[in-house]
């Protein structure tokens, strides 16, 4: 007998599935070439039919878009680009209405160099009360020529900018996102009123970039290899940030998920202590290759380092600062890394298809919570951009080798044979990125008629999850294998298999097969690069 999800439930960010909207590529209401609020609102029930929990918006705030909207201007004003503060009101109601919940993303480790803090500080001048809301500092040299300290960049580049007074101000991404002093009482209190602000506004949770990067050596010491603590990450003085911002969340029933990058798994479970984040991203399983043992590996440190504060895991296969799964699981190195991306890196598309179907399924069948790109129910591949139309700052401060992000980015696909593939009105301006030639044959009408598609094959995994007993939070229990075979079951027998070996396997006693992500061989066994879920 099928059970409720639990996702249903006060505590539905247990094991919630939810979609991450890039609004600037995902509709186009206006037609004027970049998405909007009026394209998602138009296209809620694509993602109601799909059937995930909850929709996270990267940042839709004022910006001068020079990091794709993480150079937030003012967080409580819309971008003009994709709408007002009262569509955003209407597509939050909206999508309540569909049972769908609403996650806004927050940027707290920096701010615009066009915010009203940022630009007071520079009129301010030296030793002002307005600097002081930054990392503003006198340069090193016999004239103040060099930069306050070695800090390396998350960006490439250099950490440090001088303005015209002589002074220096530290970013540790572009120089137009300058650092916050989180030690002046101002930065905390204005966030804590973001935070009031957007729940109010009804949204469901907060997701936190950056989130180890708030608190930083009062001395700005210089940075040194292998010497702790870290004079920028993961600060002990971080988590009575997070302690603050757990009170308000509180009172609203809101939730968090940060994005924490971090090896140590200790110091990474300290982030979801019952009074700090709900959840945090598993960047550790994004970037797994698709190899059996690493994976396990993976998903076993995983549950281990969440189970001693009773937090559930987040399983994320793609977003939109890494490369898309199709593509990323046809090339020789399957793995991701920030730096060893590349141009011209070859991929064989139906291999990493094939094998972004089977990770599909075994996310899906893991304990916790699940993170879609959107694309991924698509199986977009990562697109090849002109060189003349990169837009990402990550190509340009790396001096033109890193491609980018760009290629995870590009307007999504409806109509196939549609002007911009339905991304903008018939009559509308070209998207702000190139779509491929070939991205009809992604298209969403396409796809909703192919009962093989990719489309399909997640409608049905995430129909199954909300309705089929065993899915979501709780416990797993690992099976035997034969080798390159992961296989486990959790409750009421449902059992995952995911064959990553280069023959076909037997699977395990079994009353029902649920779903496969591909067709299992005429005698019943299960091929390379496929999943099934099956009843015990």
């Amino acid at each position: 007998m099928a059970a409720p999800s639990p996702s249903r439930t006060s505590d539905w960010w247990r094991d919630a599935v939810i979609y991450q909207v890039y609004p600037r590529s995902f509709a186009d209401g206006d037609g004027d070439g970049t998405g909007d609020l009026a394209g998602v609102r138009a296209r809620l029930p694509h993602l109601a039919a799909l059937g995930v929990d909850a929709l996270w918006f990267t940042p839709w705030y004022a910006s001068p878009m020079v990091d794709g909207g993480y150079d937030v201007a003012d967080y409580r004003a819309i971008d003009p680009a994709f709408g007002t503060l009262d569509e955003a009101e209407k597509l939050i109601a909206e999508a309540a209405g569909l049972g769908l919940r609403v996650i806004v993303d927050i940027v707290p480790n920096h701010v615009s160099d066009q915010h009203a803090w940022f630009r007071e500080a520079l009129a301010a001048g030296p030793g002002s009360e307005a600097r002081a809301r930054f990392h503003f500092r006198p340069g090193r040299g016999e004239n103040g020529e060099l930069p306050p300290n070695d800090w390396p960049s998350q960006f490439s580049g250099t950490t440090w900018t001088r303005v015209p007074d002589g002074e220096w101000y530290l970013h540790l991404f572009t120089p137009e996102q300058p650092d916050l002093n989180w030690s002046h009482p101002d930065v905390r209190r204005e966030h804590e009123e973001v935070l009031r602000f957007w729940f109010e506004r009804g949204v469901a949770g907060v997701r936190i970039d950056s989130a180890a990067l708030l608190t930083k050596d009062p001395d700005l010491r210089d940075f040194t290899e292998g010497v702790d603590p870290h004079p920028y990450i993961d600060l002990d003085e971080i988590h009575d940030v997070y302690r603050s911002w757990r009170a308000i969340a509180d009172e609203y029933g809101g939730v968090f998920v940060g994005e924490v990058w971090l090896p140590d798994a200790e110091r990474f479970a300290r982030y979801l202590r019952p009074d700090e984040l709900h959840t945090a991203f598993n960047f550790n399983f994004l970037a797994c290759p698709w190899e059996p043992e690493r994976l396990r590996a993976t998903i076993d440190d995983t549950l281990a380092e969440h189970a001693p504060v009773n937090a559930p895991a987040t399983w994320v296969l793609c977003n939109h600062d890494v490369t898309r799964t199709a593509t990323r699981y046809g090339r020789a190195d399957t793995a991701f890394d920030f730096a060893a991306k590349r141009f011209g890196t070859p991929a064989d598309l139906d291999l990493g298809t094939r094998r972004a179907r089977a990770a599909a399924l075994l996310t899906l069948a893991l304990p916790g919570s699940v993170y879609l790109y959107q694309g991924e129910e698509l199986g977009l591949p990562e697109a090849d951009i002109p060189l003349d139309r990169i837009q990402d700052p990550m190509h340009f401060r790396s001096g033109g080798t890193d491609p980018g992000r760009d290629g995870c980015r590009v307007p999504l696909p409806w109509d196939a044979d549609a002007p911009s593939y339905g991304f903008g009105s018939p009559a509308g301006t070209a998207p702000w990125l190139p779509q491929p030639a070939d991205w009809g044959r992604y298209a969403v009408d396409r796809q909703s008629a192919d009962s093989d598609s990719m489309l399909t094959l997640y409608r049905t995994a995430l129909a199954l999850r909300r309705t089929e007993a065993g899915f979501g939070d709780g416990a797993m229990t690992w099976l035997p294998a034969a080798d390159g075979v992961l296989a486990f079951t959790r409750d009421h027998g449902l059992t995952c298999v995911v064959n990553l070996s280069g023959a076909p396997v037997e699977l395990p006693a079994h009353r029902a097969r649920l779903l496969a992500s591909g067709p299992l061989d005429a005698g019943g066994t299960l091929p390379p690069d496929t999943a099934v879920w099956l009843r015990a």
